[in-house]
Order: C-alpha cells, then structure tokens, then sequence
C-alpha cells in the first residue's frame, strides 16, 4: 500500500477537507500521514483512516519530512496559505526541500493535488 502525507495550514483546511471528501475512494486506498489537525478532520469530517503525527508547529511537518527522506513516503499534499507567516517555516521549507532532493511528488495546492491523484503519480 503507497504512503501519502497530507498537511493544511490552518487557512487551507476547508479546502483540504474538500478535496479528501471528492477523493475520498481514491484515498481510502493509501495509507494516509498527516500533521495532527488536518488527520482528526480527515478522520472524522471524511471518515479516512489517518496515521496521525505531531501538529506541523510542534513538529508535524518535521516527522513528515523524515519519513520522506526515509522512503517511507510516496507523495505529498501539503495545501500551504501563501498568505500567512508560519513560525515554524524552517520546517516548512525543510519538508519541501527533502521531497525535492528524494523526487517525492508535491502538490501544494488543490490543482496540482487532483493532477496527482487523478494520474499515475502515485
């Protein structure tokens, strides 16, 4: 079974619960990471089954981006709000950075996350 991790920031998480709910069949055939907000509510607004981590400010992101760079991960949405400043950016850009350096598919907002799931990407 593939691996996607999935994070939204807090201004992208209607969105994020949007897109899982469209792609709710297609999802329920991965195993499903996600920073510890955006899990509950794929948990429990999508009723997706979720590896929950770490909320991405307490270090969420950070776990993710280690089992990306262990292979562990085959893809990842991570709705980012362009529009915010994020006090834990470094490990925003470290998460981004190591999908980049590993060749992991990103999708960081909803246009680019349905051309991956809809393709083979994943």
């Amino acid at each position: 079974m593939k691996t996607i991790a999935m994070i939204a920031h807090d201004g992208k998480k209607a969105d994020m619960v949007a897109f899982a709910t469209f792609n709710r069949e297609k999802l329920a055939d991965y195993h499903i990471l996600a920073t510890g907000t955006t899990g509950r509510l794929l948990h429990d607004k999508v009723g997706l089954e979720v590896e929950a981590l770490l909320s991405g400010p307490l270090g969420g992101d950070a776990q993710i981006a280690a089992r990306v760079a262990q292979g562990e991960v085959d893809g990842v949405v991570f709705f980012v709000d362009p529009l915010n400043a994020h006090p834990h950016d470094p490990d925003i850009q470290g998460l981004l950075r190591v999908c980049n350096v590993h060749n992991v598919p990103l999708a960081t907002n909803v246009a680019t996350a349905d051309l991956i799931i809809s393709g083979e990407a994943l």
